[in-house]
């Protein structure tokens, strides 16, 4: 996450309640810094959890819009579970792969696009096995593909979940430490239960997307019938006539057809 978009995270946590310094004292970061980790207890603060899935429970019933929503949710976690690096994948459904969404690392080797396929490196398994993954040391991992970026960006230990909602897995949350780390029950059990509302405030986000671009797409249709309307009554046209007089427009002007016919609307007003 670059600082722009870092800036617009801490403010997107205020929005929907979550008012702990963006990872607190876990972390150092200067501009373009990389974070440094300590390594800290491993139990896991109650507070933290709490803030945590009270963040993410009220970013359910929010409309902030789903990247922005991804990156509220990678910081809450790499904060709560006191990770060097979070990631989020989603399975992109057209390509049937799962692709990283948000990551709250600065690292410009790390925000580089990637995808792996269902039951590909550890993302893949954890998304098709459906169950939490620990791994002590990435790099004597076999199912880790991902070494060399490891080496450069000091990770060690990992931690993969999966993100369910419904009874399907929509994705993996991954969290890592700087350090060699065994992850205890109480973090994998916090990691899952943030994985798990996280996967339900991503899937209201995204029907609420759906709704919004249906509405959009009503009033849409309605203002062309209108236009059309309008030029059948004024040109003597059919209705054919009338929709291909509109598309020609849309099409030489490089306009969609919403705003051919707002125009037309207008224009008719103007003159009435």
């Amino acid at each position: 996450m670059k600082a722009g978009k870092l800036k617009d995270t801490v403010e997107l946590g205020k929005k929907v309640g979550y008012n702990t310094p963006y990872f607190g004292n876990s972390c150092k970061c200067q501009g373009n810094e990389k974070i440094a980790m300590e390594p800290t207890n491993a139990k896991v603060s109650l507070v933290k959890k709490l803030e945590a899935l009270s963040t993410i429970s009220k970013a359910i019933t929010s409309d902030i819009y789903l990247e922005d929503l991804l990156r509220l949710i990678v910081v809450v976690t790499a904060e709560v579970m006191k990770s060097k690096i979070c990631s989020l994948w989603l399975l992109d459904e057209r390509d049937q792969a799962l692709k990283i969404r948000a990551t709250q690392s600065m690292s410009e080797e790390y925000l580089k696009e990637r995808s792996l396929n269902p039951g590909e490196g550890v993302v893949g398994y954890v998304y098709v096995e459906n169950k939490p993954m620990m791994i002590y040391n990435v790099l004597k991992e076999p199912r880790f593909k991902e070494k060399e970026l490891a080496r450069k960006e000091s990770l060690v230990s990992m931690l993969s979940v999966p993100m369910i909602v419904r009874e399907k897995v929509v994705g993996v949350i991954n969290c890592y430490t700087s350090f060699p780390h065994k992850f205890t029950k109480s973090e994998v059990d916090v990691f899952t239960t943030v994985a798990h509302q996280a996967a339900v405030a991503i899937e209201n986000a995204g029907l609420i997307m759906k709704a919004k671009m249906i509405e959009d797409e009503l009033i849409s249709r309605k203002l062309v019938e209108r236009a059309k309307g309008i030029l059948m009554k004024q040109q003597r046209l059919s209705e054919d006539e009338a929709f291909r007089r509109l598309q020609k427009k849309s099409m030489d002007l490089r306009k969609t057809m919403r705003e051919i016919a707002e125009a037309i609307i207008l224009a008719n007003q103007v003159q009435g």
